[in-house]
């Protein structure tokens, strides 16, 4: 999956859990669960963003962390809602598949990005991590 394809997805993500929380019950429980999946849901796609600009092989291994804990963050917040009975099962099963699926795909890239770490990127065959132009200084 390409990095564009995976900032979009992660946005979309982020949408899809905005439009949940908005229509979870207006009671104690909801709002204070709520608000976490909020924004545990919403954070994946920014700190996604953060990984694709990371700055060095071990930056993007922590920021990808912070992809993998938040899905599973957010997972877990449906998970509270479905048993507190604030949710049916079948409106989160969508959300928790991928949630799921992002969380995989953020191990994935953790996984790889350590074997291929210590190799050195070009013998890896993956391109140099994208700098800003802001960063990068020029000579």
């Amino acid at each position: 999956m390409s990095n564009e394809n995976l900032k979009d997805r992660t946005k979309k993500f982020a949408l899809d859990v905005i439009k949940f929380v908005e229509a979870l019950p207006d009671d104690r429980t909801s709002r204070t669960l709520g608000n976490q999946l909020l924004r545990a849901g919403t954070s994946v796609g920014a700190n996604y963003r953060a990984a694709s600009r990371a700055k060095s092989p071990a930056d993007f291994i922590s920021k990808m962390g912070t992809v993998e804990e938040e899905a599973d963050e957010t997972a877990y917040w449906m998970e509270l809602l479905i048993l507190a009975g604030k949710t049916k099962e079948e409106r989160t099963n969508s959300l928790l598949l991928e949630a799921d699926e992002l969380t995989a795909i953020a191990v994935s890239s953790i996984n790889t990005a350590k074997r291929t770490k210590g190799r050195g990127n070009s013998e890896a065959g993956i391109s140099e991590i994208p700098h800003s132009a802001l960063r990068t200084p020029h000579s």
